[in-house]
């Protein structure tokens, strides 16, 4: 395995990240549990989460479910970075949502219990909060770090001048700041590139990206609906039916590079500036195993153009609209 640091901090990750959401709702709890053993022995140890998830099974069933894992002792918990979120709402009732401080301080001590720990490593804010002041926030935060409680904070879903913002905000305070930023970002959806990745690479944050095949459309799409393991619906069959010669092209490249399409798309990623490691949420153990395969693909100068031509990207904002 790889590693690299988070951002400007001297914490180590791997350059595969264990996604969690479909733990509860689409995998077992014995199946999630053999997931992360299985990510352990592939030496991942960077695991990401959020109070929210859990689906049909109820908000913070994953969270319980992680918490499970570390209570299996085995050294389970030191081995692992642990990162959660906080935002979404989790009681249908006043101050039970967003960014507040009390919704900080309460909903972290709730992931603290549920995850049986004491401590989280990467505390992600799961959106912007455009209601709450940052100072609000930060004395929060601070407070959380001072009890021990959180090590680093990170950002989800950020523009860039939100990044700038928070980060003025911290440094008035004396204070870390945000090391990591959560974005989608894959071939298909490169928004980010224009004001996201310079924000973070200015300020040192790590690029952590979610959805990197997505939703399934970079995972060799064209190839599973036509042999009948996938039927598509919705969004997803109206892009495939607008972009089929594009994903073609695409999975006919991947093959003959070597690689399944999911492999290449998650490679793609770990040769773009700025980005510490994408996110995978498998359903399957077959799923996380061909996702960790993709940090030792080595994509040449050749192979990489040959992906912007099949999906164009985005240049540093003004330039990508402006002279």
């Amino acid at each position: 395995m790889d590693y690299t640091h988070l951002g400007r901090t001297g914490l180590s990750v791997s350059r595969a990240v264990l996604g969690t959401m479909n733990f509860g709702p689409e995998t077992s709890e014995d199946d999630s549990h053999a997931i992360m053993d299985r990510a352990h022995e592939l030496g991942v140890n960077f695991f990401d989460t959020a109070n929210a998830y859990g689906g049909s099974v109820g908000k913070g069933a994953t969270e319980e479910i992680i918490g499970r894992w570390f209570a299996k002792g085995g050294g389970r918990r030191d081995k692992t970075v642990l990162a959660t979120k906080v935002y979404g709402d989790m009681t249908g009732w006043p101050n039970g949502e967003k960014l507040s401080a009390l919704n900080i301080r309460r909903s972290l001590d709730e992931s603290l219990r549920r995850l049986q720990t004491d401590h989280v490593d990467l505390y992600q804010m799961h959106h912007v909060d455009r209601a709450t002041p940052w100072d609000e926030i930060w004395q929060a935060m601070e407070i959380a770090v001072g009890q021990g409680k959180v090590l680093y904070v990170g950002s989800s879903n950020f523009a860039g001048w939100h990044i700038a913002q928070a980060q003025e905000a911290a440094r008035h305070r004396n204070f870390l700041g945000l090391v990591s930023e959560q974005s989608i970002y894959n071939l298909v959806v490169r928004d980010v590139e224009r004001e996201v990745l310079p924000a973070a690479q200015h300020y040192g944050l790590g690029v952590i990206p979610w959805s990197p095949l997505q939703g399934g459309l970079l995972g060799g799409v064209i190839e599973k609906t036509e042999n009948g393991s996938r039927r598509l619906s919705g969004r997803s069959a109206e892009y495939v039916d607008a972009h089929r010669d594009q994903l073609t092209a695409y999975e006919a490249f991947a093959k003959e590079l070597g690689h399944t399409p999911g492999e290449l798309a998650l490679a793609w990623l770990l040769h773009q500036p700025g980005v510490t490691a994408p996110i995978t949420g498998p359903r399957t153990m077959e799923q996380w195993e061909s996702a960790v395969r993709a940090v030792d693909v080595r994509l040449d100068q050749a192979s990489l153009d040959r992906l912007d031509e099949l999906f164009p990207g985005h240049r540093t904002s003004p330039e990508d609209y402006a002279w």
